[in-house]
Order: C-alpha cells, then sequence, then structure tokens
C-alpha cells in the first residue's frame, strides 16, 4: 500500500530522485553522451576565439585579418548559426536527433580542420558560415533527445545540472586550444586541430551510444515520427505566447555571453596591456567556472523554492547580470587581473543562469514535447539572433559602451519576462 503525500502525489514521488529505478542505466547513458555531444561542440566553437590572440600578433596575417574583420568573422558565423537554429530544430522533430547531429559534428570537423589550413579571407568567409550551421546542430535536437527520457517534473533539475555542457565547454576549450597553439605548437593554427580533435572523438560516441527514444535505446521497434511540415511546427512554437516572449528574451541576453566567449581573451588583453597570450586566454576561465555552476543552482530554484515556475530564478538572475555589467566597464579600467576576473565571474553566474533557463528549460516545457525541438529551435534561433551583436559589436566598440550596451539589453529583457512571473508548463 502507497502513503498518499497529498493531492496526485505519493510517498514515492515525493521523493523522486532525477533517474528513476527501471530506466536507470539507458537515462544515465543518454544523459552521458548529449552532455558530452554538446560539451564537445564548444572545442571547435572556441577555437576561432583562442586563434584571435596570435592572429592579431601575426604579421603575416594581421594587416588582413584584424580586429574589424575577425568581428564581421564572428557576426558570418553567428548569423549561420541563428539560421541553422530557426531550421535543424524541426528537422530534429521531423527526422530525430541522431541524424541532425552526427551530421553536424562531422561538418563542424571539417570546416575547423579547414580554418586552420588557411589564412585567406576569401576562405574564411565560406569557412565561418558553415561553422555556424554546423554549431546550429547541436543545441535544439539534444535538448530534445534528453527530454524524451525524463518526465517534465524533474526537467528543472535535470536540464540544469544537463545545461552545465555548454558552460563546461566554454570553459575547457579555449584554455586547452590556447595553451596547445601557444604553448607546445607555437602557432594560433594549432588552437583549431586540437578543436576538432575532441570532437571527432565526441562524434564517434554519440554513434556508438546515443539513441533518439527509449524504445531504440532498448533495441525495440520504434514507430517512425510523423512527417509534419516545417511550416506546421513554426505554427506550433507560436501557439503559445510564451515561446514568444521566451525567444525575444533570449534575444537580448545572449550578445553579452557571446562577446565573452568570443572576444574574453580579447578584451583581457585590452584592459591589461603587456599581458601574455597565454594569460589573456586563461583569465575567462573565471566566467566558464562560474556557468558552470549556474545552471544546476537555477534549475533546483525552479523546481524546488518556485515550484516549477521558470521565471522569477530567470528574472533574478537578469538583474543581478544588468548590476554587473554596468559596473564592468569600471572595473576592466583598473587594468586589475583580480577585480577583471571576479567581474568575469559574475557575469558568468548571471548569465548562465538566464540562458540554461530560457534555452532549455523554459523553452522545452512551454514548447510541449511534440514540438520540444522546434520550439527550443526557435528560441535559441532568436538568441543566436543577438548573440550576432556579441560577435560583431567587440570588434567596433570600446570596452565601456560595450558592457553598458549589454546591461540596457539584460534590463529590457528581465522587463519583458517579469509579467509572466506565474507561469507554469501545462506539464507541471
Amino acid at each position: 500500500m502507497t502513503r498518499s503525500t497529498g493531492p496526485g502525489r505519493t510517498a514515492e514521488t515525493s521523493r523522486e530522485s532525477l533517474f528513476s529505478k527501471d530506466n536507470r542505466g539507458i537515462q544515465v547513458r543518454i544523459f552521458l553522451v548529449t552532455w558530452i555531444a554538446y560539451a564537445a561542440y564548444y572545442f571547435t566553437r572556441q577555437a576561432f576565439s583562442a586563434a584571435k590572440v596570435g592572429i592579431l600578433a601575426d604579421p603575416s596575417v594581421n594587416n588582413i585579418l584584424d580586429q574589424h574583420m575577425l568581428g564581421n568573422l564572428d557576426a558570418l558565423y553567428l548569423f549561420g548559426y541563428a539560421a541553422g537554429q530557426f531550421t535543424w530544430g524541426h528537422f530534429a522533430d521531423r527526422y530525430g536527433p541522431r541524424v541532425v547531429v552526427l551530421g553536424g559534428m562531422l561538418l563542424s570537423v571539417v570546416a575547423t580542420v579547414f580554418l586552420g589550413l588557411t589564412t585567406a579571407v576569401f576562405f574564411f568567409i565560406p569557412l565561418m558560415l558553415v561553422q555556424g550551421l554546423a554549431q546550429a546542430t547541436g543545441w535544439a535536437p539534444l535538448c530534445k533527445n534528453v527530454s524524451a527520457f525524463f518526465p517534465a517534473r524533474v526537467r528543472g533539475r535535470l536540464l540544469g545540472v544537463w545545461s552545465t555542457n555548454y558552460a563546461f565547454g566554454g570553459l575547457a576549450a579555449a584554455p586547452l586550444a590556447g595553451w596547445i597553439a601557444y604553448s607546445i605548437a607555437h602557432s594560433w593554427r594549432a588552437a583549431f586541430f586540437a578543436g576538432a580533435a575532441v570532437l571527432a572523438l565526441a562524434t564517434v560516441l554519440v554513434f556508438l551510444f546515443q539513441r533518439d527514444s527509449p524504445a531504440d535505446a532498448e533495441r525495440e521497434h520504434a514507430p517512425k515520427p510523423e512527417r509534419v511540415g516545417i511550416a506546421a511546427i513554426f505554427r506550433a512554437a507560436f501557439a503559445d505566447r510564451m515561446v514568444l516572449t521566451i525567444g525575444f528574451c533570449y534575444f537580448f541576453v545572449k550578445p553579452a555571453r557571446y562577446a565573452i566567449l568570443l572576444w574574453g581573451p580579447v578584451l583581457v588583453a585590452e584592459s591589461v596591456p603587456g599581458v601574455s597570450a597565454v594569460t589573456a586566454v586563461f583569465v575567462p576561465v573565471a566566467f566558464g567556472i562560474a556557468g558552470v555552476l549556474a545552471p544546476i543552482l537555477i534549475g533546483y530554484a525552479s523546481d524546488k523554492l518556485f515550484g516549477a515556475r521558470r521565471v522569477p530564478p530567470c528574472v533574478f538572475a537578469l538583474g543581478g547580470l544588468v548590476v554587473i555589467l554596468a559596473l564592468t566597464s569600471g572595473i576592466t579600467a583598473t587594468g586589475s587581473i583580480p577585480l577583471i576576473t571576479g567581474a568575469l565571474a559574475l557575469i558568468g553566474l548571471t548569465a548562465y543562469g538566464a540562458d540554461a533557463m530560457l534555452s532549455s528549460v523554459a523553452a522545452v516545457d512551454f514548447g510541449t514535447s511534440e514540438h520540444a525541438a522546434g520550439a527550443t529551435g526557435f528560441v535559441n534561433g532568436c538568441g543566436s539572433v543577438g548573440a550576432i551583436l556579441g560577435g560583431l559589436l567587440p570588434g567596433y566598440l570600446s570596452t565601456n559602451g560595450l558592457f553598458y550596451v549589454f546591461a540596457a539589453a539584460a534590463l529590457l529583457a528581465a522587463l519583458l519576462l517579469a509579467p509572466q512571473w506565474n507561469r507554469r508548463p501545462a506539464a507541471a
């Protein structure tokens, strides 16, 4: 006999863990392989960020690949990334995540290798566009993939922990690429080759261990997904006003995170004249370390403290982001490595927290399971359009102006989201 603990709940459900007793093995396997897969995307994504310090110091290329051109190339990459976000989520809903993810990973590896082999802008332009399209195959399909194995009532915590993948990727990728490039190979080109090697290894793991559904994982005959048209999936994503609100908010949140991911080493080098390339690459590690913790904390808060409400913890994180971004211009002006490191850590804690809640948990919850990848793709597509500014503006604006612009954008996102304070997904 099961003891009741309240309406619709039992002692067992009240003690429910992320992994169920019957499916623990396959749930752990899918969680790990999808976590590794998305973290690995960052090793090819961040290779260009690590290479920038060397490119700007290399007289054989920096007359063409100057700071303005690097900003333009980032914007082109992010344009491809945004276009892919609007597209690949719908393909994952239609054909399954496996095909989309494996194809994207292979394409990213190839593009990264060729980026390391060329210095001509003529070749950088199409390769950066291809890289953006390839990188976009990761987030929405993998969110759909992992959510298929877990019930909605644990997704806040589950996706909070799972979302540490991109924080870890942003934390580890650039320092590893920078260390190999500047301390071992003494060439910025090696940053690209190192990133490609890591993603290639992850691609093998996905091929061997990833499955699209519990039926696939148990080697049962899985029903083929219904061939729903892309237009129909778009209509489903637009059907809930909350999905639109999350998308618009994410547009304003993502530029700050991408500016630091793509330009962090350059921003440190500009703020502290004479700093070594290796130090410039490693200082933004604080941003990534805090980013690993943030999704876990905000996911737990949304499930346990706010009863599956995703908006309140997100608004709190955005408020903190506004404050620290507004103060960062003055902090960088001091030229103090410890203060800059601390500021980057606080930006990482607040930016990654809001980012994880908007881009995974809220997008999947409000998009429904049938169109989870489509809704997540729409939200991330909106964010990726905003991320174009994160890659472009550092090439043109001063550090002071840059952080004030991002503070204003985060404030606008908080104001847009606050009226939805008490909204819960239907599945909760």
